[in-house]
């Protein structure tokens, strides 16, 4: 059966930013394909209801706390990954994010620290897992990166910088760990997220919507979807490619001033 393909079953899959939005979403459709999942982030209450949530599917799911930003924190949760499990086969680099703001109000402080959460930890937690990855056979890792990288919009100069870069760091790596450990990535567009949310009164809503060729904003489960996909046997020739789930769009959708 070709969907067999999309099943994950025995696996063991790292998320961070588990505790909610596109993060939750990939764990859970992970979970449901039958891998078993590390979840990480900061908050203990979101990533114990992320692993409950799982643990419904049959899987194992552990949550182990951790600020990606402390590199000690990244290690505990490869070190507990392996403690409970033996081996590492998966890992979604979601942990991420950064406020628009005018480039002349954005810091050269401000502008390191967007560079730091959405590439170096990336970079970081793939150093930990690879050698694991490689050690019992192969792995597939997906960063989660935005149509903010390659879309041209005013408050963006950190944030798309930053995005860009992760990109670019997919191919790069993806080239590198080839045949055995392949890398992709996610090119997000606009989704209905908690992080979103503040955003959205319905007027700004349904201009995001309007501005959008498929007239609708993105809901988690299409990024979790194309993170199984690429998660997935049925990848298994794809590698440094980054996927644009956006709703079509070509140019930016976002209609608010920088701040």
């Amino acid at each position: 059966m070709i969907l067999d393909r999309f099943k994950v079953t025995g696996k063991v899959a790292i998320v961070t930013g588990a505790g909610r939005g596109i993060g939750q979403g990939s764990a859970l459709a992970l979970a449901e394909m039958g891998a078993n999942v590390v979840c990480a982030a900061r908050t203990r209450e979101q990533i114990e209801e992320t692993a409950d949530k799982a643990s419904t599917f049959g899987v194992k799911a552990l949550a182990v706390p951790c600020d990606v930003s402390e590199h000690a924190q990244l290690e505990n949760v490869v070190a507990e990954a392996m403690k409970q499990f033996g081996r590492i086969d998966i890992l979604v680099n979601n942990a991420g994010g950064s406020m628009p703001k005018a480039a002349l109000g954005t810091s050269e402080e401000m502008f390191n620290a967007a560079f730091q959460f959405n590439v170096t930890t990336a970079f970081a937690m793939t150093r930990l897992v690879v050698p694991h990855m490689q050690a019992s056979g192969g792995g597939a890792i997906v960063n989660i990166s935005s149509a903010a990288g390659r879309l041209i919009a005013p408050g963006f100069a950190a944030y798309g910088t930053a995005k860009c870069a992760l990109s670019f760091l997919t191919k790069l790596l993806g080239c590198e760990f080839a045949p055995t450990v392949r890398v992709n990535a996610i090119a997000v567009g606009s989704t209905l997220t908690s992080a979103l949310a503040p955003f959205l009164s319905p007027e700004m809503r349904g201009q995001m919507e309007a501005m959008t060729p498929m007239k609708r904003l993105g809901e988690v489960e299409d990024i979790a979807l194309m993170v199984l996909y690429l998660a997935s046997p049925a990848s298994s020739w794809v590698t440094g490619k980054i996927f644009e789930i956006d709703g079509g769009t070509e140019s930016t959708n976002w209609p608010f001033a920088p701040f």
